[in-house]
């Protein structure tokens, strides 16, 4: 079995000796080649030349960010593309994804455990009995996401943290709420909310201040906290959504109050859900921040989702 291992050398949970224990660990199961990422968007590169070569499965070591741009690549790649309209996840490559990063949000969605080392010991195991999950993925235009996607405050609080950590700062949970207070009480689009979500053969629903998609529960962690305003999320489904319909401040508080109860369960006037969703658009009025699986992706003013079923095979 021929396999890849990206390496992202900045991941913030591992060291050297931990990824030399991991190739060890590694070559001891398969045919390993190891490739470290060099710049943003080089796992993509990479996943995808190892689709093209037949490289058996793709390893991951970093965070979500990583594991995006791996998804990206396996999913662009030409044998992908050849089975979009079947099961793409059985003419690529499986993944496998060592928690290497913060938060870790797919793996530990997976069930894998949250620590790299007791991680590769399920990933070993998986490789050893071919055991494998075939999951969905949702795509926003022409990117894929393996948990989660947002158009407005949620990703304007992802570009806060980005901005804070380019200044050297620290990705923590106090970082988060502090670059959410601060986006709820200077944002612009209290008072007139730009999105409006599109659905196919259903009415639009206007004035909406921030959109969530899911491809799985839960959205996000808060240190061991799963938070979970779709609970019914899945990757054997469709997408799931959360819209809040207005960001004052006394709404906006109060459904977060609600998103820190362990019971999660968002609710009132202002608070807009949908579940297992095949596709649907959002259009905003003005550009609007964008984020996949964590990651800032600039400013939007629309975006159509669509949920891509069987899309790829993980080992967990």
């Amino acid at each position: 079995m021929r396999a890849l291992l990206v390496v992202n050398p900045r991941a913030t949970a591992t060291t050297q000796r931990s990824r030399d224990i991991l190739v060890r660990a590694l070559e001891s199961a398969v045919d390993l080649t190891v490739r470290y990422t060099e710049r943003r968007g080089h796992a993509t590169t990479l996943a995808r030349a190892a689709a093209e070569s037949g490289v058996d499965v793709v390893v991951t070591l970093g965070g979500d960010g990583t594991v995006n741009e791996a998804v990206n690549g396996l999913m662009t790649a030409p044998a992908a593309l050849a089975g979009l309209a079947g099961l793409p996840a059985f003419r690529l490559p499986a993944l496998a994804v060592v928690p290497g990063g913060s938060t870790n949000v797919f793996a530990r969605a997976l069930g894998l455990p949250r620590g790299w080392a007791d991680g590769t010991s399920v990933i070993l195991d998986g490789l050893r009995d071919g055991r494998h999950r075939v999951i969905s993925l949702g795509r926003a235009d022409d990117r894929y996401f393996t948990f989660t996607a947002g158009l407005g405050l949620d990703a304007a609080v992802v570009r806060r943290v980005e901005q804070a950590r380019l200044r050297g700062r620290t990705s923590t949970p106090g970082l988060y709420l502090r670059a959410l207070a601060g986006q709820v009480f200077t944002g612009a689009d209290r008072a007139d909310p730009p999105l409006t979500l599109e659905r196919p053969g259903e009415s639009s629903e206007p004035g909406l201040g921030t959109v969530i998609v899911q491809n799985t529960a839960p959205w996000t962690y808060v240190g061991d906290r799963p938070v979970d305003p779709n609970p019914d999320a899945s990757f054997d489904l469709g997408l799931d959504l959360l819209a809040l319909r207005r960001l004052k401040v006394s709404a906006t508080a109060r459904t977060v109050t609600q998103l820190a109860w362990r019971s999660g369960d968002p609710h009132g006037k202002h608070v807009f859900r949908l579940h297992d969703l095949a596709e649907f658009t959002v259009v905003s009025s003005r550009p609007q921040a964008f984020q996949l699986d964590g990651d800032y992706l600039g400013e939007r003013q629309k975006v159509h989702f669509v949920s891509v079923p069987s899309a790829l095979r993980v080992i967990c």
